[in-house]
């Protein structure tokens, strides 16, 4: 996994200038690179049961993906019991 270049000076300056994003260009699938990556954020206390998770929108212009690798990353993160879905709310760590 790489790190996303900014183009700000300084630490602190672009929101995602600490963003680890996926590698585009390695054997394992997208999907489960995002997911790896969301895991760590919940477990590492970066994102804290019941904070809401970034919009799939958001995730997608983040890490450069399609929708529907979003979808599968969430999706797999719901199975594993680690966020719940809330229709026209969003998507929540699991508390």
């Amino acid at each position: 996994m790489s790190k996303v270049n900014s183009d700000c000076s300084g630490p602190g300056t672009d929101a995602y200038s600490d963003l680890v994003s996926v590698d585009h260009d390695a054997e394992t699938p997208l999907w489960q690179q995002l997911a790896s990556i969301l895991r760590a954020q919940i477990q590492s206390g970066e994102l804290p049961p019941g904070r809401i998770m970034a919009s799939e929108a958001t995730l997608m212009q983040e890490h450069g993906l399609a929708r529907g690798t979003v979808r599968k990353a969430i999706d797999a993160l719901v199975q594993e019991g680690l966020v719940n879905r809330v229709q026209g709310r969003g998507t929540f760590v699991r508390r």
